[in-house]
């Protein structure tokens, strides 16, 4: 016995346009302007993120870069002015 199968490629219920409210490709990311730097690092980090950046298809260099800038953002001077101090 077969029964009725539902296409699930056709829509469900009445369908209605949905403004376009996503900014364009150039402007979901804004560069900043980098600087190229030489760092002495223990190899047990360098591993550490190398792994990492493999598990989750990643660069190395660009996992280190976002935690610089996550710890440079946390305590720059205008965070700092809203934290107590030890």
């Amino acid at each position: 016995m077969i029964k009725n199968k539902k296409d699930l490629n056709e829509p469900i219920g009445k369908m209605f346009r949905v403004k376009d409210f996503l900014p364009p490709p150039n402007k979901l990311i804004l560069p900043e302007k980098t600087v190229k730097v030489t760092i002495l690092l223990k190899k047990s980090s360098i591993d550490f993120f190398k792994n990492r950046a493999d598990k989750y298809h990643t660069k190395y260099q660009k996992m280190i870069r976002e935690v610089v800038d996550q710890y440079a953002k946390e305590y720059s001077s205008k965070n700092m002015a809203r934290r107590p101090h030890p």
